[in-house]
């Protein structure tokens, strides 16, 4: 049996406590070679599991901070004036790394946010007309908070949609916030040990991609897609880059469960992470006070589920 996901969750659980679920999802989503998007308060370990997953993935890592002031030319390097040979050189921005973390992206300019997007999209930059590749793997974690909008840029539903999922971390029950006073949850990243290396997790990803899908688990996904855009309840349902990223994110799940093949109950747990930042009610539904997770449950309950053989 693969040991590889115990071993990177046994490890990322040293300074990350009573979040497995949040972890997982989010390995899943690097091994389906997609961005997460962590909508949350300040101080909930944010930055402390972007940081632990690179470690634990031997990947490099780079921060920013976004605000009002971080322009394209941060992100996507620039052209320098050396005097000493008298030609212009090339000076990388931040964006050439494994693991950027987007520290708070809705406070920075729409520009500078679609600078990032379209890079995470097409996995290049382009600057004065020549076009470099960033590393591979590449991946985006990106941070918002959802309070305190006063000078934020929020992120319309098309640059919503390049993100595979989002996710909220949330407070820590009694039992961990009792050990995260007590110390138990320290931020000293040196214990975390390298679990793969960047080759390895490539070959991963390689291997999440050719996972066996029986032909009615595509006809159940683009039903449950379908249903999301039903008008009675939604104003906006699933796009098509929405059904590839179930699919996707469902295929991980399966080889994080250490299965070959994906099951119905693969696309059921990764569901509302992958469609609830997609999605949007209508204003019959907010005058209903329904929200988002009741309408998904009710979409998984009303879906036929297929058996696979």
């Amino acid at each position: 049996m693969n040991q590889v996901p115990n071993e990177l969750l046994n490890e990322i659980r040293k300074v990350i406590h009573g979040k497995d679920e949040v972890i997982k999802l989010t390995l899943c989503a690097i091994f389906a070679g997609g961005h997460v998007l962590l909508e949350d308060i300040p101080g909930v370990g944010k930055t402390t599991l972007a940081v632990s997953i690179s470690r634990a993935l031997s990947m490099d890592y780079r921060r920013v901070q976004f605000t009002p002031d971080v322009l394209p030319s941060d992100l996507l390097g620039f052209q320098l004036y050396d005097k000493a040979s008298g030609e212009f050189r090339f000076q990388e921005g931040s964006i050439y790394t494994n693991l950027f973390l987007a520290d708070e992206i809705n406070r920075t300019s729409p520009k500078t946010q679609s600078a990032l997007l379209e890079v995470m999209e097409e996995r290049h930059a382009t600057v004065e007309g020549v076009t470099r590749e960033v590393p591979q793997p590449f991946f985006v974690l990106a941070t918002q908070n959802p309070f305190g909008s006063s000078g934020t840029q929020k992120l319309p539903e098309s640059q919503l949609d390049r993100f595979m999922i989002c996710l909220t971390m949330g407070y820590p029950d009694q039992e961990n916030a009792i050990a995260i006073l007590k110390g138990d949850s320290s931020i000293d990243m040196t214990g975390i040990r390298q679990v793969i290396d960047t080759a390895g997790l490539l070959q991963i990803q390689k291997t999440v991609h050719d996972l066996h899908v029986d032909e009615s688990l595509y006809e159940y996904v683009v039903a449950l897609t379908e249903a999301t855009r039903n008008p009675e309840y939604f104003a906006l349902g699933l796009s098509p880059r929405g059904s590839i990223a179930l699919m996707k994110m469902a295929r991980a799940y399966a080889w994080f469960a250490g299965r070959d093949f994906v099951l119905p109950e693969d696309i059921h747990d990764i569901f509302h992470s992958v469609a609830g930042h997609r999605v949007r009610l209508n204003a019959q539904s907010k005058a209903g006070g329904l929200t988002v997770d009741e309408l998904l449950d009710n979409v998984l309950k009303q879906v036929s589920i297929p058996r696979i053989n």
